[in-house]
């Protein structure tokens, strides 16, 4: 067998014999590029002191990355469908691997900030191709263990994170949790090259990059928009980005309908298996990596943990992901996608209003019930929904199939962050004003009511002072504790009501029965001018 893997998988009168192997280097990529999501939350206090971040510059360090994660998935991957689902591959983990390069070296927030979108435009290349390329090279008879084992590396990667980033903040600066990005990039390029067969789509066609376009608008603007308004107020720039991403949906949509070969078929979207999925993939990492930004700060913030112990507490939920993967590999297809998709959902729900109960005395334990519930959760309702999503689409566009999902899952966790960390620091700062507004001066006040950091940088200064002293920045301690507490609690209330409507519209978009007719997941077609023969009916059955 040849060192380099150069014969594609259609090519192939057998299964590709180091497919197994193959799959260990996507689920690797995926790894680096999922755990830069979440590896940063934990460095927030470091950032926060070197850089002097306020909360909305926090934000916007971690939504910096996932903001063109999300609005660039859907175009890339059809570009990696057009010319080469491994090209893509390699490039994207090249360019994630220099944007982390420049993101450890520089010591300024806007340019923290650019550095983490680089990555961002790197993993949008990633991140549909490591799904593409599953899909092409295993036979379909086994796609359904690939993609559960790709799911359950998502899951862990959110959990890994904030462990491995916290190991190297114990002996190093923040800039390490981005430079540990390199050498693994560098090995997953190399054992890509070495073990990954090259992979395009047949008689694609053009690139409709006009539907693209409008896509990467429509995007980004409502991400702009949902993280800016909020935090800044709905003036002119947030108000104009939702008009923007509202008027670029409505001429995406017309355009894709008249479109011979568009970029996203919207006629999928007629289809109650595959939007259904798409809604639940968006719901669930909307709630979960919410959980995670302010979970990380009260296990830093109020309960004292360091970066490692706080990595190490969230363990626990990348075992509920691998314990969740083996169940939905199980029961699944006895169970159908329905059963599954809307019982996780259920128990990542029941989590999040769990964490209702989180006051300024709760304790690690009071965390650890609901983490290890959304793991299970995730581990349980993504592999499915993800199977689902990428079987309503052909094997040209398997890069497109991969983009729709994982824009789902970026937008969700971005929208997550953006509108569930807004209603954080509006409850911090509220409850914080009633408690503490007549013990600080206006400016201190401030700065205390800016985020749960400066409160209590703003007390440590109290503590110095003659004036003051340790009894008042005390005081001052335990309310900003005790506002940070309510505002989790508050939060999670509110996570806790959008995720269960949402389930709500999962169960009601999910057909029940087991085995779908082809008539039921084909889209409908309208005349002959915009039907889309290349869209055959799936040749194997989709769980319901």
């Amino acid at each position: 067998m040849p060192l380099l893997a150069r014969t594609p998988v259609t090519d192939m009168s057998t299964p590709y014999p180091r497919r197994w192997w193959a799959l260990l280097v996507l689920c690797l990529s995926l790894l680096i590029t999922v755990m830069a999501n979440t590896s940063l939350i934990v460095a927030a206090p470091d950032l926060t002191a070197d850089l002097g971040l306020s909360s909305s510059d926090l934000q916007w360090v971690v939504d910096g990355y996932t903001v063109p994660y999300a609005a660039l998935m859907l175009v890339l991957g059809s570009i990696g469908d057009k010319y080469s689902r491994r090209g893509a591959l390699v490039l994207g983990l090249s360019v994630f691997a220099g944007g982390s390069v420049i993101g450890s070296m520089v010591d300024e927030t806007t340019m923290l900030i650019a550095a983490r979108a680089i990555m961002g435009v790197g993993a949008a290349v990633v991140m549909p191709a490591t799904l593409s390329l599953l899909v092409a090279t295993f036979p379909r008879d086994e796609r359904g263990k690939a993609v559960t084992a790709w799911a359950a590396t998502s899951g862990v990667a959110v959990a890994v994170g904030p462990l491995v980033s916290g190991w190297l903040l114990e002996d190093h600066g923040w800039g390490s949790t981005f430079l540990i990005n390199v050498p693994i990039a560098v090995l997953a390029v190399v054992a890509a090259l070495v073990l990954v067969p090259p992979s395009k789509a047949e008689n694609m066609g053009r690139i409709d990059y006009v539907g693209g376009l409008l896509s990467i608008v429509t995007l980004g603007s409502l991400i702009y928009g949902a993280i800016e308004g909020p935090h800044s107020g709905w003036d002119a720039g947030p108000v104009a980005a939702i008009v923007v991403a509202a008027v670029g949906l409505a001429g995406f949509v017309a355009w894709e309908l008249r479109h011979p070969h568009p970029m996203l078929n919207v006629r999928k979207f007629a289809l109650r298996p595959f939007t259904g999925s798409m809604l639940a993939v968006l719901v669930f990492f909307f709630g979960m990596f919410a959980v995670l930004y302010y979970s990380t700060q009260f296990l830093q913030f109020v309960l004292g943990y360091d970066a490692l112990a706080t990595g190490v507490r969230l363990l626990p939920l990348g075992a509920a992901v691998f314990l969740g993967s083996a169940i939905t590999g199980k029961f699944t297809p006895q169970l159908g996608v329905r059963a599954m998709v809307v019982g996780g959902l259920i128990i990542g729900t029941a989590g999040m209003f769990l964490l209702t109960r989180i006051d300024d005395g709760s304790t690690y334990i009071d965390f650890l019930t609901p983490l290890l519930m959304l793991g299970l959760a995730l581990g349980v309702s993504i592999a499915p929904a993800t199977d689902t999503i990428m079987g309503t689409f052909p094997e040209s566009e398997l890069g497109v199939a991969g983009g729709a999902n994982d824009t789902a899952l970026e937008l969700g966790g971005a929208l997550g962050i953006a509108v569930l960390g807004s209603v954080l620091g509006t409850a911090y700062r509220d409850e914080l004003t009633d408690l503490a507004a007549d013990r600080l001066p206006a400016e201190a006040m401030q700065i205390a009511k800016d985020s749960v950091g400066g409160g209590l940088a703003v007390a440590e200064q109290v503590a110095q002072s003659s004036a003051a002293g340790p009894e008042t920045a005390r005081a001052i301690v335990e309310a900003v504790q005790q506002s940070f507490a309510y505002a989790v609690s508050h939060t999670s209330l509110i996570g806790g009501i959008v995720m269960a409507t949402g389930t709500m519209i999962v169960l009601a978009a999910l057909p029940g029965q087991r085995t779908l007719t082809p008539t039921s997941v084909e889209p409908p077609v309208e005349s002959a001018a915009t039907a889309r023969p290349t869209d055959p009916t799936p040749t194997t059955p989709v769980r319901g």
